[in-house]
């Protein structure tokens, strides 16, 4: 049985990476997360019998080094982060603590012969934009925030523990990734939930930044091929969608989609960490996934349709 650890795995994206990989019964999954932004709601189903939560600190050497020396997993993805565009602003010194957490598991990986490791970063490595669309080897990286400095110390970890150890990697550069699991103070899901109870949208400054949205089955779709048929080793792929909207046209793509009456209230601009402009090059994704990509569209109505992400909102 091959031995899979998923840090943050009770987050958004890893939640449901191992609700995806858990399906696969030669798999045994281990989640773990010291649920600080994670909730135990996305964790697998228990009618699948190979996995196992554990409550676990990455960033606490003690905490991950028992839970990996103890299982001496086959792979590892390694998606534990503070989160949150606000919450990151508000407690730079908690992110970079994730610091540690990336040493502690490379450590870790090294010394119990973790066959290949992949790692969540993020768009935010890019800061603004120089080039459009982003490209993952052409795009100087422009890092600006802590936030966005630690993604990019991330990624020269997980290379520099190939060049020195000669362990793989396959770094992950997610652009905005939603789904029913989603929480309230992200974007889309936090548009949606004001749609629907008729409440005042808010957006920062004019609205006029642009960003782009991943439904999170195709991220997932895409981050398990990459695994599962060996591509893509030793490179970074971006994951998102390549469709551009302004945060002013989603709030009112939002309204229209949940026929709310709704207003929209602007806020005063971000100091930091809020770029102009998101679009990744995402040609190696699309190859990877061999279909057309789920848009902002059809992602909001599959969101509406959700009873998960309904039965959320009411809480």
């Amino acid at each position: 049985m091959i031995k899979i650890l998923i840090t943050g795995g009770a987050g958004n994206v890893g939640g449901a990476l191992a609700r995806r990989l858990v399906q696969n019964k030669d798999y045994f999954v281990v989640v773990a997360d010291d649920l600080s932004t994670g909730s135990k709601s996305k964790l697998p189903s228990k009618e699948h019998k190979n996995w196992s939560f554990v409550y676990c600190d990455v960033n606490k050497y003690r905490d991950i080094s028992e839970l990996m020396l103890s299982y001496k997993f086959d792979y590892v993805f390694h998606y534990a982060a503070l989160v949150g565009v606000q919450r990151t602003q508000e407690n730079p010194i908690e992110v970079l603590d994730d610091i540690d957490g990336i040493k502690n598991v490379l450590n870790l990986c090294k010394n119990t012969s973790v066959k290949r490791a992949f790692f969540s970063s993020s768009s935010e490595v890019y800061g603004e934009p120089v080039e459009l669309p982003q490209n993952e080897d052409t795009t100087p990286l422009n890092s600006r925030v802590p936030y966005a400095v630690v993604k990019n110390v991330g990624e020269a970890f997980f290379r520099s523990f190939k060049q020195s150890f000669d362990l793989d990697f396959t770094i992950f550069r997610f652009f905005n990734t939603y789904g029913p699991n989603q929480s309230k103070d992200f974007v889309v899901a936090k548009f949606v939930a004001l749609a629907l109870k008729n409440e005042p949208i808010t957006i920062y400054g004019e609205g006029s930044q642009t960003r782009t949205f991943c439904y999170v089955d195709d991220n997932i779709d895409t981050c398990v091929k990459m695994f599962e048929e060996n591509l893509y080793v030793n490179q970074t792929v971006n994951i998102g969608g390549a469709d551009e909207i302004t945060i002013l046209d989603l709030a009112k793509l939002v309204i229209q989609k949940t026929n709310s009456k709704s207003i929209i209230e602007h806020l005063p601009p971000l100091k930091d960490g809020d770029m102009t402009r998101r679009m990744p090059d995402n040609s190696k994704m699309k190859g990877v996934l061999q279909r057309p990509l789920i848009s902002i569209e059809e992602g909001i109505e599959l969101l509406l349709n959700n009873p998960v992400f309904l039965s959320q909102l009411e809480n």
